[in-house]
């Protein structure tokens, strides 16, 4: 389970709409989408990219994929 809203909060600030962050991580759109739903997780290495893309700290990274 994660914090949708503190993850799309940090995806909005950043200036990345949803599509660009699925091309960013490799998958489809939809896919994405799927996550944001809870019906699948986030890989380690997409949290890696999305720290890396979206400038998380490790404590935003606790706050939002490991609540």
């Amino acid at each position: 389970m994660f914090d949708k809203n503190k993850l799309k909060g940090k995806i909005v600030e950043c200036g990345y709409s949803m599509e660009q962050i699925a091309q960013i991580l490799g998958i489809n759109p939809a896919t994405l989408y799927r996550k944001f739903a809870q019906e699948s997780e986030f890989t380690r290495n997409e949290i890696a990219v999305l720290k890396t893309t979206l400038n998380l700290t490790l404590q935003e990274i606790d706050n939002i994929f490991f609540v």
